[in-house]
């Protein structure tokens, strides 16, 4: 957790050290000036300082949560960009202010003790709310990048409780610290850090789809570099350097990191000390203690009045609750109750007042595209439906169980912003990619047939090292045939069933197919032991052969197939789950790859007119696991998956992790969705 942890320690002891330093020399000059009973004000303005960026972290982490996805990346990147300039410019500060931040801060408390109380309360907030703001920014961006709040958050509470130690020290004089070398090493190591937070926050941007270039890679090391490897994991968490950036990144990296620690390091050389008598400010005068009013009073209300003020700025930046708009659904009428919603992220309440189950879908009228749905709301029932709505026309379409589909009067939405509707695909817009990919499973099926003959021709003429090889050329056609599986019935079990769940597992009598044949030419049966399951798995490619033309595929079984291929794979193959003693899972991972490709292909043009940028995102998630599949083997050769070095495994599983995140959209994307 210390990667994760160290640039908050860092932002965590410097600005705890600034602070305390402000507030050492506040009250110091009050006890010289021997007006202690004056302490407590300082100590409110420290309160009300604290309380300020405890409510401001607050409003930022739930203001962020109530955003889309989309909306977060560009939150976040925004954020981020804004506190790389706040840490730059507070590095600057304390690099020319650190000499005579003591002499200055005694004429502010001079002058306040003679204007009120209330001037030095503000004084002492002011003094320490600068760097409590920049705290929170901080922190919740590295937060942020981290993934989770709870490494950066024990860093910078380390690095609080250290400065407050340092300071209580320097305060009573039994330490000794030279503040400008301090400040000037630290501010060195933070203009690094803030360069990599700049970087990351940049890609948010990208990803929320505020700047270009989100897939135009400078550099891309993810298949050479272990992501999970503890040097990896270190140089992520404390310099925000990932395996795959941008050339947005790596150039914004390069010129931030040149231009600022080049005009920090000159003007750490052009800084001189001045003389001990420009620094010196003249002592205070006494002043005589004023009647005070219950001490309770005045922290109260500094910590009460910003957390009230971030309640009501959470409390408005999240969407309306789902009352707030209740839509009427039936057979006769669909809309009832709609009125042109505001801007943003909104809540439906969809109320069934008809006698049919019904799909629901909140629609562009002009183009049937689909900003929300709901599958499936029955009779009586409620349920919540979210969307994003942005400027543009809106209306509702109402499709009840075997009767006609209903759609509401439309609406004008007046705004910005930008919403991302889907598509509709029909049934028949799936009918081409269909009938490619039967044809390829069709020419599949054709070269199972014969393989699996040759499979049985070795086993029965006893050449086993020779069924051996047939036997995983087979295997890997049948598994490239992945996407029809579902559709191949009983076959599949015939085939390619596996032992999981039989009396007698691996011995069972019904434990057939490519698994059964496996166990036994790994095993040492002998060729008489093998010939009936071999003539079974012969006959049963024969037979899905011949049953296929016939078969139904579900048109809506492509677009999901090509998630779950890959999911059956990190499941199943990479953890050698299905390994019946020959080795090679990353074999049939590999086949599996290939089928998910082929599935892909087939529905490159839905998809490219949907989400024009998924399949460039997943083409280079494709290339990154081929190349770590092709580097575990040589020739016929597959390295086996328990005697994969740990990294290579953690690699092939971050690979085939990534692209299955990427692929999740595909389904949704190209969901058959009722019209009629």
């Amino acid at each position: 957790m210390w990667d994760d942890a160290f640039p908050s320690f860092l932002i965590g002891l410097r600005e705890g050290l600034e602070a305390g330093l402000i507030v050492s020399i506040l009250i110091a000059t009050l006890v010289r000036a021997e007006a202690r009973s004056r302490l407590p004000q300082v100590w409110t303005g420290v309160l009300a300082a604290i309380a300020v960026a405890m409510s401001f972290g607050a409003v930022l982490t739930f203001t962020a949560a109530s955003l889309s996805a989309t909306a977060q990346e560009a939150f976040g990147g925004t954020l981020g960009v804004i506190a790389v300039a706040f840490v730059t410019a507070m590095v600057f500060w304390m690099r020319r202010s650190a000499r005579s931040l003591s002499g200055e801060l005694r004429e502010k408390v001079t002058g306040a003790l003679a204007m009120g109380s209330g001037m030095l309360v503000l004084t002492s907030f002011l003094a320490v709310g600068r760097e409590g703001l920049e705290t929170a920014l901080f922190l919740w961006t590295t937060a942020r990048a981290a993934g989770e709040s709870a490494g950066p958050l024990t860093g910078a509470a380390i690095g609080l409780v250290l400065a407050a130690g340092l300071c209580w020290g320097l305060y009573r004089r039994v330490l000794k610290i030279n503040l400008t070398r301090f400040f000037t090493v630290t501010g060195a190591v933070l203009i690094v850090i803030a360069a990599g937070v700049l970087g990351y926050g940049l890609r948010d941007l990208q990803e929320g789809g505020v700047l270009p270039g989100g897939t135009a890679y400078a550099v891309d090391l993810t298949g050479s570099v272990d992501a999970g490897s503890w040097y990896s994991t270190l140089v992520q968490g404390v310099f925000n350097l990932t395996p795959a950036m941008t050339w947005l990144q790596v150039v914004a990296y390069v010129a931030y990191l040149a231009v600022v620690m080049t005009l920090f390091v000159r003007g750490v050389r052009a800084t001189t000390p001045k003389p001990a008598a420009e620094r010196s400010a003249p002592e205070p005068k006494a002043v005589r203690p004023q009647r005070r009013r219950p001490v309770w009073v005045i922290p109260a209300a500094v910590v009460a009045v910003p957390a009230v003020l971030a309640g009501l700025v959470v409390a408005l930046s999240r969407p309306k609750p789902a009352g707030d708009q209740t839509v009427a659904v039936s057979e006769t009428e669909c809309g009832k109750g709609f009125t042109a919603p505001r801007p943003g992220r909104q809540t439906f309440q969809m109320h069934n007042t008809g006698g049919k189950t019904s799909e629901v879908y909140l629609i562009d009228p002009s183009t049937s595209a689909v900003y929300g749905e709901i599958e499936g709301l029955a009779p009586g029932t409620t349920r919540d439906l979210v969307a994003i709505v942005a400027g543009g026309t809106y209306a509702w379409r109402c499709v009840p169980t075997g009767g006609k589909a209903v759609t509401s009067k439309a609406v004008r939405v007046s705004g910005g912003g930008a919403a991302k509707p889907v598509v509709p695909v029909s049934a028949q817009d799936l009918t081409a990619p269909l009938k490619a990919y039967r044809t390829y499973v069709e020419q599949g099926l054709a070269t199972l047939v014969a393989q699996t003959r040759t499979l049985d021709d070795d086993i029965e003429g006893g050449h086993l090292d020779r069924a051996r090889t047939d036997w995983l050329t087979a295997h890997r056609t049948y598994a490239s045939l992945g996407a029809a599986y579902g559709t191949f019935e009983d076959f599949d079990q015939k085939i390619d069933g596996r032992p999981d769940g039989l009396p007698n597992g691996v011995q069972d009598k019904d434990f057939t197919g490519f698994l059964r044949l496996e166990h036994g030419l790994w095993h040492g049966e002998p060729a008489k032991n093998l010939r009936a399951p071999a003539q079974q798995l012969a006959d049963a490619a024969a037979g899905l052969q011949k049953a296929f033309p016939t078969q139904e595929f579900d048109p809506g079984d492509l677009p999901l197939r090509a998630h779950e291929i890959l999911e059956n794979t990190l499941q199943f193959e990479l953890t050698g789950d299905t390994d019946q003693g020959s080795g090679t899972g990353l074999a049939t991972a590999d086949a599996n790859l290939a089928g998910t490709r082929e599935l892909l292909t087939v529905l490159q043009p839905l998809l490219t007119s949907r989400a024009p940028r998924l399949l460039p995102t997943v083409d280079v998630d494709v290339a990154r696991l081929q190349k770590l599949l092709d580097a575990a083997h040589d020739g016929t050769h597959w390295t086996p998956v328990d005697r994969l070095a740990a990294t290579d495994r953690q690699r092939l599983d971050g690979a085939t992790g990534q692209l299955l995140e990427d692929l999740a959209p595909v389904p949704d994307l190209l969901e058959i969705r009722k019209s009629a």
